[in-house]
């Protein structure tokens, strides 16, 4: 049995760093709130090869004494805490001591501070003192992490793309931001600046640094107060919404947590005013004393215990409510008419999703023929008085109408057989016995009429159906959106006006990583400018007016889950665009359309459920209808004839 021994301080240190440093993104956020707790105006952030090259953090801070810095890499070193009782009133950012020794023992650190005297320079390799003297006497800190993880491979293997390693440090940068707009930050990968704030204590400057000015449009602010609670922020009008809750930032006493209570009640303050699925962009602040929370529960302090946790809820819930209530909250219809067509790229409008209309018209009109020169001249038909009724011009009108095509197609494929005229529906002959059902099982179908404008009755020669018209068409629409993805077309549509896309700085790099994704579906992005891309064209297959609307939700898709497939990637676009295109509840169809839809559905591979998994249709047999009228009794009633 090997003998119990202390650790070499060197490995304990690596050790530590495994909670401490999990990635390069976590020798940012320490080295970060060191300054911040310096009392920084300024922090200069710079990163090479997703910060595994270099990590640099430059501060206008305190410094250190230099008879203090070598003390500074000790392991539980510091001068934020100097007794117990100092745990439960931590009002600064970092108080554990752990950060600069578990950093230095697995990378090469450069550490040159002064307090505004004579400087100092130190430096540690792999945990080991290389070297200290004295350096320049600007006052503040420069720490230099070159090599991160040099010395532990193992930690290199399990680390994400360079794209998403760099996604991972802009997150933490822009939540630090956001806690201390006080602070002017800058943070700058590969020669290239992604961000850059004031630090005049403008939380709303810092959200149009990181969001874009669109979006900070449409953010409202909020505020609230307790007994020894005070809950402030912004949060996003319902109609600015994102596929996954990191868009909520929580911040208690300036710093970021993550807490789920606290997070289900700003979506529980906007009640049903959300769509399923959908989450706002929100920074709520919440001031508290400090004696009510305990930060030392987690080695990277960003889940914490709060003693009054169902209050600050109840302040965030009403609060939210409060503004939802004094805000106008229909979307101004008009704002695509106003977007300019002659203007420089920067200046195109770039409005969020817009609100899906839930009754929309089944038929689409046409756009309207260009007229050439080989066209004959159109003369209107104008009838006044009766009599105009019996013109030649009416009677010709008339033939021409006779000849065209007696229905328009409410489905995607233009090759559909046509549908007989409505004055004939009623008088087709009985269908033969093995016509009756198809050669999939699914029975054939003759409409009788709908309920509500939602459900279509429909009967065979023993059962009736009530077919959900929106879960059928939604199934007929996604196994030809199915087919048309998956074929790999080059036919595109131009856009008039080019969509420009904007996106933080880490959701930029996500989307920037997957681009070839996107292309395998017909959706090209160019970047244009800092964090933005622009559309010029789409598939031919995107439903007119939903261009941007169906690119954002494809992309969202790729902001929530980095790991999606291909395979995964068509399936998901061809079910959102057949929920899309599908008619909504409480649309009456006229019969001509109600048949059409019938008449489609066999020919589904399966005709019985929706995309989501809902059933299309349900079954009565007669002998359902016979017992819910009592014409069929138990045994112990047979004596009695039901007429």
């Amino acid at each position: 049995m090997n003998k119990i021994h202390e650790l070499p301080s060197i490995l304990a240190d690596q050790i530590a760093a495994g909670e401490v440093v999990e990635r390069p993104a976590s020798v940012v956020k320490e080295l970060v709130e060191n300054s911040i707790d310096a009392k920084s105006t300024e922090i200069d952030i710079t990163v090479e090869n997703s910060g595994l090259k270099l990590i640099k953090v430059v501060d206008d801070g305190n410094g250190i004494d230099s008879s203090q810095v070598k003390t500074a890499f000790l392991r539980h070193a510091t001068s934020k805490i100097t007794e117990q009782r100092d745990l439960f009133r931590v009002r600064t950012l970092g108080f554990r001591g752990e950060a600069l020794p578990s950093i230095s023992s697995v990378s090469n650190v450069l550490m040159k501070t002064s307090t505004g005297s004579i400087g100092t320079q130190i430096e540690y390799k792999g945990g080991k003192l290389v070297e200290q003297k004295a350096a320049e006497s600007r006052k503040g800190t420069t720490v230099e992490v070159r090599s991160l993880f040099y010395n532990t491979p193992a930690r290199l293997k399990y680390l994400s793309s360079p794209n998403t390693e760099l996604a991972k440090i802009s997150d933490i940068v822009n939540r630090l931001a956001l806690s201390h707009p006080e602070v002017a930050f800058s943070f700058i990968s590969n020669g290239r600046e992604l961000l850059r704030t004031s630090g005049r204590g403008d939380l709303r400057q810092v959200l149009g640094a990181i969001y874009g000015v669109k979006t900070v449009a449409k953010l409202a602010p909020i505020s609230a107060e307790g007994m020894d609670i005070k809950v402030a922020g912004f949060v996003s009008l319902p109609e600015l919404t994102r596929s996954s809750r990191n868009y909520i930032s929580l911040i208690l006493n300036g710093r970021f947590i993550r807490n789920y209570p606290l997070t289900k009640a700003v979506i529980e303050g906007y009640g049903s005013k959300l769509m399923i699925g959908r989450f706002p962009i929100a920074v709520v602040k919440v001031d508290i004393d400090p004696a009510l929370i305990d930060v030392n529960v987690h080695p990277t302090k960003q889940e914490v215990r709060i003693s009054d946790e169902p209050e600050i809820g109840k302040l965030i819930v009403g609060a939210i409510k409060q503004m939802l209530s004094d805000k106008q909250l229909i979307p101004d219809a008009t704002r695509d008419f106003k977007k300019p067509f002659n203007v420089m790229p920067r200046q195109f409008d770039v409005s969020t999703a817009d609100q899906e209309q839930t009754n929309q018209p089944l038929f689409e009109a046409d756009p309207a023929p260009m007229v050439t020169a080989d066209q004959p001249d159109v003369t209107p038909v104008v009838v006044k008085t009766k009599a105009d009724l019996n013109s030649p011009a009416v009677a010709q009108f008339d033939e021409l109408m006779q000849a065209e095509p007696s229905a328009v197609p409410i489905f995607e494929d233009a090759g559909d057989p046509p549908v007989p005229p409505v004055s004939t529906l009623n008088r087709q002959k009985e269908p033969e016995q093995s016509e009756l059902v198809s050669e999939s099982g699914f029975p054939s179908l003759q409409y009788i009429g709908q309920i509500h404008g939602t459900y279509l009755v429909a009967e065979s020669p023993d059962s009736m159906y009530l077919v959900d018209q929106h879960a059928a068409q939604e199934r007929i629409n996604y196994e030809h959106y199915r087919k048309a993805i998956g074929e790999v077309s080059d036919d595109q549509q131009n856009l008039l006006v080019p969509i420009v896309l904007d996106y933080s700085t880490s959701d930029f790099l996500l989307i920037n990583e997957h681009l070839d994704l996107l292309r395998t579906l017909g959706i090209h992005l160019e970047q244009f400018g800092q964090n933005s891309f622009i559309v010029r064209e789409h598939p031919m297959w995107f439903k007119a007016g939903q261009e941007e609307d169906t690119i954002k939700e494809m992309i969202d898709w790729i902001l929530s889950d980095h790991k999606i497939s291909v395979a995964a990637f068509r399936e998901k676009t061809a079910i959102m665009m057949s929920c899309k295109r599908a008619i909504k509840a409480n649309h009456h169809l006229d019969e001509r359309q109600a048949v059409a839809l019938l008449q489609r559905l066999p020919e589904c591979e399966n005709p019985y459920n929706c995309p989501h998994g809902r059933p299309v249709l349900v079954k009565f047999t007669n002998e359902d209808i016979e017992k819910m009228f009592k014409r069929i009794q138990d045994p112990h009633h047979t004596d009695q004839e039901i007429l």
